[in-house]
């Protein structure tokens, strides 16, 4: 008997720890970047696996638009806080006020203005590399990462200029204002994740389950009615069980009519969509190149 055989999840978990001990042995100054999303929260498992029983030797970062769904910032707070890792919260709001980032007029959405929010934050630590939990299976412009994504003094991203990555092996020099942008589970599909949730037992929010929230139909999809988006004239709304495949901010997240309240559940019904995980961003919807535009001024 071969004990040496890994099967498809421990290959995926094999690989994203050996690119976190990578990124602790190649850079002086990395942050985990933290949203108590379910990718995120995969990241954090392979974190412990890579480094335990020493703490995790970099912070946790989030980016907080102000207009998170609040049950997603009380598990961020409560899962760093139980691991005994340093968060660093930094607010859209307060780069607005500072003058880092500036709403054009009209905008209501704050996705754009994460971006010079996240930049002011890599240059206020001298972040030099930043591990994010983004998937190639999510969307285009994420399909073009390589496992270590260079990004110039700008925080921008050359997605026609990156550096092999041939036999495992990674470049992870960058100059003074430079950093790298580093994604683990690059190979890893939304049934991965889930599969991986599973087979660890980990706790997600409570909004990845099916739950009875007022909706507004817009755009053809369901979003969450709120202060910040409520339901225009003649618009429909409905009390509906719904959850959510993938979190954005509250004013973009499309929600999916479900009775799925297990990870088996999930598990069904994302083996069934003909819908990819990211169909339900509204963010996503208003252009095809929309995330490789983010991407390219510096977003995630």
């Amino acid at each position: 008997m071969n004990n040496y055989h890994l099967d498809h999840l421990q290959y995926l978990e094999t690989e994203a720890i050996h690119i976190m001990r990578e990124v602790a042995a190649e850079f002086e100054r990395p942050v985990l970047l933290f949203s108590g999303g379910k990718d995120s929260i995969c990241m954090l498992r392979l974190a412990e696996k890579a480094f335990r029983p020493s703490d995790i030797p970099m912070p946790l970062l989030n980016v907080d638009t102000g207009h998170h769904f609040p049950e997603l910032n009380d598990f961020r707070d409560r899962r760093a806080q139980q691991l005994g890792a340093k968060l660093i919260v930094r607010k859209v709001e307060d780069a607005i006020a500072a003058g880092i980032a500036v709403p054009a007029p009209g905008e209501i959405s704050r996705n754009r203005l994460q971006i010079p929010t996240l930049l002011a934050a890599v240059e206020e630590f001298r972040f030099d590399c930043a591990i994010g939990g983004a998937r190639r299976d999510e969307e285009k412009a994420r399909a073009k990462e390589r496992f270590f994504s260079f990004r110039d003094a700008f925080g921008q991203w050359d997605p026609k200029n990156q550096r092999p990555e041939i036999w495992n092996l990674y470049n992870a020099r960058v100059n003074p204002g430079e950093h790298m942008r580093i994604f683990p589970l690059s190979n890893w599909t939304e049934m991965d994740v889930w599969e991986y949730i599973k087979r660890e037992e980990l706790e997600v929010p409570t909004i990845y389950f099916s739950h009875p929230r007022k909706c507004v139909r817009r755009h053809g999809q369901w979003l969450p009615v709120t202060d910040l988006m409520p339901p225009k004239p003649r618009e429909e709304v409905g009390d509906l069980i719904v959850r959510v495949r993938t979190i954005g901010d509250i004013i973009s997240t499309g929600m999916v009519e479900s009775r799925a309240d297990s990870v088996d559940d999930i598990l069904a019904e994302i083996a069934a969509a003909r819908v990819t995980e990211r169909g339900s961003r509204a963010d996503d919807k208003a252009s095809e190149a929309a995330m490789e535009d983010r991407k390219k001024a510096g977003y995630f």
